[in-house]
């Protein structure tokens, strides 16, 4: 694989046609048996497959914790400093069809949000009743989080070229094979005060945040999960590349070797001809 140019990838520029076949190749990999979901008699990759892919093909380092940033990637141009790339996974891509919009999920952890809006007198007996503030709590403690990451273990994390690198999918219909795009965002959010921000009805009703269009940005299911999603429009997406589906897999192969090396025994003529071009 030409490193030189990959080790780079989602930090000084987003992936070429040839680099975005890499991914989709290491990607096809996990219908082996070794991807995280279940597809039939086939797997396929799963959130943890799509962060250990892009950790090879970048040649950074899987923190594979609870960090902000589930890869971490040595800056060329500025020696001793990182970049990070947190990794999202999500079947929603019909959803950017229907409405234009990607969904991230930015937290699941229930605990801590609560926790910063118990500091404010806010719980479950009244948040219902404070829907801004439980917002605005929530987005900040977002961005909290992020000048956090700015040092990771002793290391300087740029936190201005770090990214939300997002893979959106869809399942296999009776027509097609399961769909893929690959979408890039900076972690800049957006402004809370500039959102409408209220509860939907209901026993398990959940917090929203649309925009002054009424589109939807936020969504908070604190009784039910916890998760704090996120939903930035397809067209404002840094990066967004074509859909694909994985490449049909071999059957006389064995579940060997790393990513790259299985994506490269797996599918030779074709890693071959985007690894090492010319």
């Amino acid at each position: 694989m030409n490193r030189s140019t990959v080790g780079r990838l989602f930090v000084d520029h987003d992936p070429t046609p040839a680099e975005l076949e890499l991914i989709r190749l290491c990607l096809s990999t996990f219908q082996d048996g070794s991807g995280m979901l279940k597809d039939g008699l086939q797997t396929l990759p799963g959130w943890r497959d799509f962060e250990r892919t892009i950790a090879e093909l970048v040649k950074g380092a899987p923190t594979e914790d609870k960090s902000v940033f589930d890869v971490l990637v040595q800056s060329l141009s500025q020696p001793g400093r990182l970049v990070g790339l947190s990794c999202k996974t999500r079947r929603e891509l019909a959803r950017v069809a229907r409405d234009g919009h990607v969904t991230i999920e930015l937290s699941n952890s229930s605990r801590k949000m609560w926790d910063i809006l118990q500091e404010q007198g806010i719980d479950l007996t009244n948040y219902r009743s404070r829907p801004r503030e439980v917002g605005t709590a929530l987005v900040r403690l977002i961005r909290q989080w992020h000048r956090r990451a700015a040092l990771y273990k002793g290391s300087k994390v740029d936190i201005s070229r770090s990214s939300y690198v997002v893979l959106l999918w869809s399942p296999r219909s009776r027509r097609t094979q399961p769909q893929y795009q690959i979408y890039r965002y900076q972690l800049r959010l957006p402004n809370p005060a500039s959102v409408r921000w209220y509860f939907t009805e209901g026993r398990t009703g959940h917090l929203n945040g649309d925009d002054t269009m009424g589109g939807r940005v936020f969504e908070w299911y604190g009784e039910s999960g916890g998760q704090l999603k996120y939903y930035p429009l397809a067209s404002e997406a840094a990066y967004r590349s074509v859909a694909f589906s994985l490449q049909p897999m071999p059957t006389d192969l064995a579940n060997t070797g790393s990513i790259g090396i299985r994506a490269a025994s797996y599918f030779p003529d074709l890693w071959q001809a985007v690894s090492n071009p010319g």
